[in-house]
């Protein structure tokens, strides 16, 4: 059975539009209140199942919450509101208060317009697959009410934001501390503006804050870990010693030197590593994806630290961390997971041990990186017919075969079919910048005209 409604991270899509509309969500509550709760939980007599939800700042989580909670509560299950909260503080939360199950209504990095809905199981990791499964087909049954007596409960966690607060402070090393650091945070006008902040003043940084005016339609506009340029103004500007950038979500990360010179999520994953491996402190590799620069790869093997590549999305690499029993991975897109420290990718614990490895060294975030240097990457979409195999065109391997033979072991190709578009994604990077874009451009090139003569084979009548 394949998954409808699940993607990589949950269920996103346009406000308004299926399946992000209230009718949807409020079937999505009540068939998730009846999966989520349906084991033996070993509650008390007379105790419900009870379910945390949390939400980013975009004005239609209002609604969306609302449904979910009116879904649940049908459902017999007690709902914890825990009001705007990262999505890594309700996989804490849900863990912490020994809860069934946590939800959270992102659409993470995306425009105000989109939301979506994901959920963490009562140990604070993504639901399994199989899980997602048995949510969606109970979404054709009907919504039938439990009795008036056995309908959930709602309440507010008036506490959550100190809690996550302090665990967030909890995986930084006791014996160091912030003091001398000016640090600009950038919070994407999102779900960490009330709490990123607080986290590295505590600590003892001097903290420039900016992104932390939500109004419910600017989250990650021009702003955050997915646009750099607003961060490394501020720092330039403020003359800090470093910034910090999360998503609207707060599971990812970038990050800048004083200079305000990026680091993306393989840098600082490469930066956590060798920090940890230098300390005695790495237990196995790391993981990254498809996607991971191969200069990190270069670096991480003449530091003697094995690396394993897994399909693009943060699930696919916790899965494969669990498989090898590794504590660290992540993508170039800030999603970064320290499995010794939480249970799920979180922007503020990664930049923490980032912070970690610039106090501990004594040296400041350029000079830890000044080691590996990213190779030159072009990736280039290229939209082909429905079903498009690119992977057993004469052609298309061909070219790729040319420029596997030219880059040698300077670089490499990948081709890969989007999960959510008709289009064949052409990524060269390599150590030569010219010929990342040559041989970028021309494959490029040949999946278009292949493409183009597959659309006129399904034109021509039988």
């Amino acid at each position: 059975m394949t998954r409808k409604y699940f993607g990589t991270d949950g269920i996103r899509g346009r406000v308004g539009e299926a399946p992000i509309t209230p009718e949807f969500v409020i079937h999505l509550g009540y068939s998730a209140g009846k999966v989520l709760t349906s084991s033996d939980w070993h509650l008390s007599k007379g105790e419900r199942p009870a379910v945390l939800i949390g939400k980013d700042t975009r004005i239609s989580g209002y609604m969306l919450e609302s449904a979910l909670q009116a879904g649940l509560s049908a459902a017999g299950v007690d709902v914890l509101l825990s009001g705007p909260m990262p999505t890594p503080a309700v996989a804490y939360l849900t863990r912490a208060l020994r809860l069934q199950a946590g939800i959270v209504i992102s659409a993470s990095h995306n425009p105000f317009e989109d939301n979506g809905i994901k959920f963490f199981s009562a140990l604070g990791t993504k639901l399994p697959d199989a899980t997602e499964q048995e949510i969606e087909a109970g979404l054709n049954a009907p919504l039938k009410a439990m009795p008036s007596a056995q309908l959930g409960k709602a309440r507010r966690v008036n506490d959550a934001r100190g809690r996550y607060i302090e665990f967030c402070k909890s995986t930084f090393p006791n014996h160091l501390d912030l003091r001398g650091l000016r640090i600009v945070v950038d919070c994407a006008h999102g779900a960490t503006y009330q709490i990123a902040a607080p986290v590295l003043h505590e600590l003892g940084a001097e903290v420039v804050a900016i992104g932390i005016h939500p109004d419910g339609l600017n989250i990650n506009h021009e702003c955050g870990a997915t646009h750099g340029a607003t961060l490394q103004e501020a720092v330039r500007h403020h003359q800090a010693d470093i910034g910090v950038a999360l998503d609207g979500d707060g599971d990812r990360v970038i990050m800048t030197d004083g200079e305000g010179v990026l680091y993306d999520g393989d840098q600082l994953i490469y930066l956590i590593a060798k920090h940890r491996k230098q300390n005695g402190l790495l237990k196995g590799g790391v993981a990254g994806t498809l996607m991971t620069n191969l200069a990190i790869e270069n670096g991480l093997k003449k530091l003697d630290i094995s690396f394993a590549r897994a399909n693009v999305g943060d699930r696919y690499v916790l899965e494969l961390l669990q498989i090898k029993n590794w504590q660290l991975g992540g993508e170039g897109s800030g999603h970064i997971i320290c499995l010794d420290k939480h249970t799920t990718g979180d922007g503020i614990i990664s930049a923490l041990q980032v912070l970690y490895a610039i106090r501990d060294s004594g040296k400041t975030l350029a000079e830890l990186a000044s080691d590996v240097t990213l190779y030159p990457q072009q990736l280039i979409n290229v939209r082909v017919p429905k079903g498009f195999d690119a992977h057993n065109n004469l052609a298309i391997k061909t070219a790729q075969t040319e420029a596997e033979r030219d880059l040698d072991t300077t670089g490499r190709v990948l081709l890969r079919a989007s999960g959510t578009e008709p289009l064949i994604r052409v990524m060269v990077e390599g150590e030569s910048g010219q010929k990342v874009k040559h041989w970028a451009e021309k494959i490029a090139e040949v999946v278009r005209n292949a493409a183009a003569e597959r659309s006129v084979e399904k034109a021509v009548p039988n």
